[in-house]
């Protein structure tokens, strides 16, 4: 007898994330030379766009907190997704607001904000929470990659990926690097392996 597999909602109104989790998180196993049936996804990804509080705090602060909120509103299973962009120079800003500063200054503006300052080191972090429903308590899963904040190169598609050049990039943006590449080495890839084991390990 077979079950259908169960459907997490991930929290986000952007379908190119939503490509990009699908992705890495129910596809990323399915490339091994020796597949392993127990490395089957036993669960499907949805999506919707909800309207949660947003706090301030720390990435895993308000990563859990917005797990908590979206839990209680779908009553079920679900997954939230934060991004910083720490620059070294700035002591870790803009961190979990690079949304909001992005939205104010452009990419220009980003590269503006580390003029005169010697280091142009920054880390890509994104922290993803899962909850199994309401009243649990979220888990969080969270991936980095180190890289520097250059003049925008490539297509404009996905908020800061233009301005930020992996170290393991050769000498590319996340913008310029396909899709492929990209998830081999980005910090969302590097939380959502994180989560799709854990996932996979609760179906033993």
């Amino acid at each position: 007898m077979t079950t259908s597999p169960r459907t997490i909602l991930f929290v986000t109104g952007n379908a190119n994330k939503l490509k990009e989790v699908r992705a890495i998180l129910l596809s990323s196993t399915q490339h091994s030379e020796n597949p392993n049936p127990a490395a089957t996804p036993s669960f499907s990804v949805e999506s919707q766009d909800l309207d949660v509080p947003e706090v301030q705090g720390t990435t895993e602060e308000v990563a859990k907190a917005k797990c908590k909120a979206a839990a209680e509103i779908v009553g079920g299973p679900c997954i939230t997704e934060d991004t910083a962009l720490a620059f070294e120079a700035l002591g870790g800003l803009p961190g979990p607001y690079i949304k909001c500063f992005l939205k104010a200054v452009g990419l220009e503006g980003l590269n503006n904000m580390l003029a005169g300052f010697p280091s142009k080191r920054a880390t890509a972090i994104c922290t993803f929470a899962y909850s199994a429903g309401p009243g649990t308590e979220p888990l969080i899963f969270e991936g980095r990659t180190e890289g520097k904040i250059v003049p925008a190169r490539g297509p404009a598609h996905f908020g800061w990926d233009p301005v930020f050049e992996p170290d393991e990039g050769e000498g590319k943006t996340y913008a310029e690097m396909d899709g492929v590449a990209k998830n081999k080495i980005s910090h969302r890839y590097r939380a959502l392996d994180k989560l799709r084991k854990y996932l996979l390990e609760q179906k033993q």
